[in-house]
């Protein structure tokens, strides 16, 4: 069989005192048989068995939120004040007083959970992963590690509690992205790795442990100097222990720099290969073709990360086309979008959500549970493939048609998807198809 598919038309106190108390004792244990961890020396059928809902999906929903919406600034960066252990340094200043008190504003009274998950689901959204923490250290939940977090605001009401209840609802499979990097937090501002660590893995525990089944961990970028004071063995046991089918990206351990000759020695490369994770994550572009290895483009619809007004939204036709390229070159899609402070979506990117949907409605079996290739992507489009059929995702159709190189099968038929026939030729070192 074989299908084609047509032209794309389209200023707290950070720690409580029982945290600080309980951090302040941090000792150095012994590091963790990670031999003990499945999840890290699983066969290859058990590491396809895990990953598989990941890679059928193709097509998530990431959500960059918080307080900076009220001032419609940019999550983390937005925030002018020192940026520690990072390739991007700013200044000397350690707290920017207009970004850090915009929690007092920020009171989402039109958030609602369901809503969201519904929106992408009418996309054709598989997953959906929300911002839990970004760099500027603001939580977006109830967590007993920090008073800088949405119980503080006037809204006062668990937004990740209720995010991944909402995904439990309607069957959507829930992520949270976690940024490793707080340029908030004391113990990161002055390089303090050890006692940041043991706080940050509290949080993570938190998450993972509050609100039921996590599918997949989105962490972001710690920065610092010495792998060996980041107690990545002990993050790893934890998270598999809590959630054995959870997913994780590739930056858990990104930007950390060599381990110095007094702390622990060099990293292994057992610890070196556990924080790749199960995917890398092309930022703001699609990634290039691999069909070996598990990866997600991540990029927004709009100005910027999180709100930044009402205008500047990407097309629906550059989305889909971003679709495409992402399940024909091997991988997935997180589309970015920012809600505003209220906690509802603006116009232009509902109007990419649900084009999206309608594309899919019709053309999403040559999207979901594909593999892409065997065809190298080009400027024509596509390849992708499910079972015994090859789908082409074609962007302009020249009159000539398309040529390619032989299959190792024979063709038996070819069709569009909304059912017009194909004319194709095939020989022993060519395949040639037109409509």
């Amino acid at each position: 069989m074989f299908t084609l598919v047509t032209k794309t038309n389209l200023g707290l106190a950070l720690l409580t005192a029982a945290a600080a108390a309980a951090l302040a004792q941090n000792r150095r244990d012994p590091m963790i048989d990670l031999g003990q961890v499945p999840q890290i020396h699983e066969n290859k059928e058990q590491h396809e068995a895990r990953m598989q809902w990941f890679r059928d999906a193709k097509f998530g929903m990431f959500i960059h939120w918080g307080p900076c919406s009220v001032g419609q600034k940019e999550i983390g960066w937005g925030r002018e004040a020192n940026r520690p252990w990072d390739i991007n340094q700013h200044g000397p200043r350690t707290s920017d007083p207009v970004y850090d008190n915009y929690y007092r504003q920020f009171n989402p009274t039109n958030y609602n959970a369901d809503a969201w998950v519904r929106l992408a689901k009418e996309s054709g959204m598989r997953y959906m992963v929300l911002i839990s923490k970004h760099h500027d250290g603001f939580s977006q939940f109830d967590s007993k590690l920090t008073d800088y977090d949405i119980m503080a605001t006037p809204y006062g009401r668990d937004i990740v509690e209720q995010f991944v209840e909402a995904c439990h609802r309607h069957g959507m499979r829930a992520g949270l992205y976690y940024s490793t990097r707080d340029w908030y937090h004391p113990d990161y501002l002055v390089g303090d790795n050890s006692k940041y660590d043991a706080w940050y893995r509290g949080q993570v525990e938190e998450l993972l442990s509050h609100y039921g089944t996590v599918d997949l961990m989105w962490f972001d970028h710690v920065g610092g100097r010495d792998w060996g004071k980041w107690r990545f063995d002990e993050l790893f046991a934890m998270m598999y222990r809590l959630q054995p089918g959870m997913i994780v990206n590739d930056r858990a351990a990104r930007f950390c720099g060599p381990a110095s000759p007094e702390d622990r020695g060099p990293i292994s490369a057992e610890i070196r290969d556990m924080t790749q994770g199960d995917f890398s994550t092309p930022e703001g572009r699609i990634g290039a073709m691999d069909l070996a290895h598990d990866w997600e483009s991540c990029i927004h619809v709009g100005q910027g990360w999180s709100y930044h007004g009402e205008d500047g939204f990407k097309g629906p036709g550059d989305c889909i086309r971003m679709l495409v390229s992402c399940t024909t070159g091997g991988g997935n899609l997180l589309l970015n979008f920012g809600p505003r402070p209220d906690g509802t979506f603006a116009g232009g990117e509902v109007e990419v959500a649900r084009a999206m949907g309608k594309w899919l409605e019709q053309y999403g079996a040559a999207v979901y549970a594909t593999r892409g290739g065997p065809y190298r992507n080009g400027t024509w489009g596509g390849s992708c493939h499910k079972g015994d059929k090859l789908f082409l995702h074609v962007y302009e159709w020249p009159p000539e048609g398309l040529a390619f190189d032989a299959l190792p099968c024979r063709v038996r038929s070819a069709h569009t998807l909304t059912g017009a026939p194909a004319r194709f030729t095939q020989s022993d070192s060519a395949f040639t198809v037109q409509v």
